[in-house]
């Protein structure tokens, strides 16, 4: 009889997100390979049970192996991307040759949140181009990692077309304390983990200027509506988008200063420079590279997104923040829906 869940589990990025995932598939009883570009990462998993370069502080299980060659990941049965986002397609194609050999066609759950700024492509079409033949699934969701590698309870979507595989990925991951739910929209379910991170560092701005609750309610509801339009263009489902994959991963990054896409707009709306922050930092804000990934992204399939237009305008253009507000305040009003 063929088990309900995938023994053995490849995690390929080191990051706090990588990690916690590595963590809580060790916690479920799997046999887990955790890859790492970073030697210091690789050296600390192994020896000190602990990620101190990106989780410190957070004791892992001694079961995870990890490794900073890529072949090692070609026996697992399900392997997890958890890559940069701009990276996903470079990291998967060195990958290739290795899963190829071994035969295995295991699935492949995409767990980085972004688009890529030269080609406009969703995270799925990344992976589809260095692995054409393999089932995908998408897991996102509101998740702080330091929260999930912790054992704090956790919610998250994941999402794959055939509801079978993406049951049996569910029974090897998950715990009563980090519950995936199936989805079978994998399309709306990355859109909603790409473009909440723009949200969050408006919010994180709105924040830093001192603008209010209010002003933040606003956004992550002006923000929603921005994220259901792009998603519906490319084919996601609204009630995906208004789910943890979603409205939830939004609410959560866009009301907390855990969230590097939230403190990155903080300090912005503080008066830092770009310069300034991502020097005192060694992980990445996804939410910049996507702000202008997405605004091209609408501009090409013309649809409005004026606050996903604004953060760009900040970030990309250097416009002044207190003439963006003012021009994002005074477009004219209109219905809701």
């Amino acid at each position: 009889m063929t088990d309900s869940f995938y023994q053995s589990v490849a995690v390929v990025g080191g990051g706090a997100w990588g990690t916690a995932i590595a963590e809580a598939a060790a916690r479920a009883g799997r046999t887990v390979t955790l890859w790492a570009r970073e030697g210091d990462t690789v050296t600390a998993v192994n020896t000190a049970h602990e990620n101190t370069p990106f989780l410190p502080g957070v004791p892992l299980s001694p079961a995870i192996k990890a490794t900073g060659t890529l072949d090692d990941i070609a026996q697992a049965d399900v392997i997890f991307w958890v890559t940069p986002a701009q990276f996903l397609g470079v990291v998967a194609k060195q990958a290739q040759a290795a899963l190829d050999a071994a035969g295995k066609k295991q699935p492949q759950v995409i767990c980085c949140k972004g688009i890529h700024i030269e080609t406009g492509k969703l995270m799925s079409e990344m992976l589809a181009d260095a692995l054409p033949t393999y089932t995908q699934a998408i897991l996102s969701g509101p998740t702080f990692a330091r929260e999930v590698a912790s054992g704090k309870p956790t919610a998250v979507t994941l999402s794959c077309d055939d509801a079978d595989i993406g049951m049996r990925i569910i029974e090897t991951i998950g715990l009563p304390t980090f519950r995936p739910y199936l989805s079978t929209d994998p399309r709306g379910a990355e859109i909603g983990g790409a473009i909440k991170n723009v949200f969050a560092i408006a919010c994180g701005i709105v924040d830093g200027k001192q603008l209010g609750d209010n002003a933040r309610a606003a956004l992550i509801a002006r923000g929603t509506a921005e994220m259901v339009r792009l998603g519906q263009a490319l084919g996601g489902k609204t009630e995906t988008m208004m789910g943890l994959a979603g409205l939830g991963d939004l609410v959560l990054t866009c009301t907390s200063t855990q969230s590097r896409n939230f403190s990155l707009g903080q300090a912005i709306g503080q008066g830092q420079s770009m310069g300034e922050i991502m020097a005192s930092r060694n992980s990445v804000a996804e939410g910049v590279t996507t702000a202008l990934a997405v605004h091209k992204l609408a501009g090409k399939l013309n649809i409005e997104m004026p606050i996903t237009a604004a953060v760009h305008a900040v970030l990309h253009e250097g416009a002044p923040i207190d003439q963006v507000i003012l021009e994002l305040l005074s477009r004219p009003f209109t219905k809701e829906y």
